[in-house]
């Protein structure tokens, strides 16, 4: 028996410091990104506004609790559904929030959730954390918080395969209810060698796994493996060029604060999702396909191929952005969602959007 806890332990601490190696290379590339920048606009950014709509609760199918927060009325003339990416929370579409509430006001509604095992969401099994179950969360939610009405889907990174996921199992949603879709850095199949995948096929991953099962405590004690692992990519990833010290600070903090358990549970099904039956869904629907010329997670080739299959799509290239453009360069994702709202029919849900 102590022969067991001796292996288990020489395991977990051989993913702990194949971690920090990894971890060590990851901070290198990341050398190579300016920041923090010379000025902090966001300073007095209050980045806790999602907080403050109006709280709720979806029950998944298998009864996951999954937290929502709402604005607006639901006499609003369509519904914007967000589905944030892998180790984010629904805070990630802050400057969404505040800029869409700016220019549309009440004629929009907004509905953001945290997908299980994220940010106030229940932790679930290990079983269930597969892509096509995020796109049954992605349904249960439209149902219970948009039930009646046009709705617009913007799905980030993780998110964005939930919603392609959405399309493939829910076919008659996508017919009747879902009036657009935004994809935000992600990929309809296997992302490619020089993206994540490249990450997740390193070996201090598999040793990492065996770790989070067989030693929880010292993996969580190593102030969460995940920090050591896949953290130090996201936050290298997360931006390119300046960035207000601020806005680095809410993104790195809310990366750090996915429980390892997350992490582990969903790696192995990014690096084998492929969502291409989704794709004919989404042939008929405006969509709009975002990605960052600089993302190192998912790279903007896979966003260009994503939307070579979408005949109906607008493809939008953030010169400047890398995995997270919609929080660094929130003006261009607000105008690149404005155009999407007026292809989906904003423009004869009841006169021109408020403000500029």
């Amino acid at each position: 028996m102590r022969r067991g806890r001796v292996v288990r332990g020489g395991f977990a601490t051989a993913g702990v410091l194949g971690a920090l190696a990894l971890a060590h290379t990851l901070r290198r590339i990341g050398a190579r990104v300016r920041w923090p920048a010379e000025r902090d606009e966001y300073r007095d950014e209050n980045f806790a506004l999602i907080d403050e709509d109006e709280p709720g609760e979806v029950r998944a199918d298998d009864g996951v609790s999954l937290a929502t927060r709402t604005y607006g009325d639901a006499t609003a003339e369509v519904t914007l559904v967000f589905v944030h990416g892998f180790c984010n929370s629904m805070d990630s579409f802050h400057f969404q929030r505040r800029d869409l509430a700016q220019q549309w006001g009440p004629r929009i509604r907004m509905v953001f959730f945290d997908q299980r095992g994220h940010g106030r969401s229940g932790m679930p099994s290990t079983d269930s954390c597969t892509i096509a179950q995020l796109g049954r969360d992605v349904a249960a939610v439209v149902r219970d918080c948009a039930p009646k009405g046009p709705v617009v889907l913007v799905g980030h990174s993780l998110g964005g395969m939930a919603v392609l996921a959405a399309a493939a199992q829910f076919p008659e949603l996508f017919a009747t209810r879902v009036a657009g879709v935004a994809l935000f850095n992600t990929a309809a199949a296997e992302i490619t060698s020089t993206g994540l995948l490249q990450l997740l096929r390193h070996p201090a991953l598999g040793v990492f796994g065996l770790a989070v099962r067989t030693a929880p405590t010292l993996v969580q004690f190593g102030r969460s493996a995940s920090k050591h692992v896949v953290t130090p990519m996201l936050h290298v990833s997360s931006f390119h060029g300046p960035v207000s010290p601020t806005l680095s600070r809410f993104t790195t903090m809310m990366i750090d604060r996915t429980p390892v358990a997350t992490v582990e549970k969903f790696l192995k099904t990014i690096e084998l999702h492929d969502e291409s039956a989704a794709l004919p869904t989404l042939n008929k629907l405006p969509v709009l396909v975002l990605g960052g010329a600089h993302d190192m997670v998912i790279p903007f080739e896979n966003s260009r191929l994503l939307a070579e299959a979408l005949p109906t799509c607008e493809l939008v290239k953030i010169g400047e952005g890398a995995h997270m453009p919609h929080l660094q360069f929130p003006q261009a994702a607000r105008d690149a969602l404005d155009r999407l709202l007026a292809r989906a029919g904003a423009e004869s849900f009841g006169g021109e959007a408020v403000g500029g």
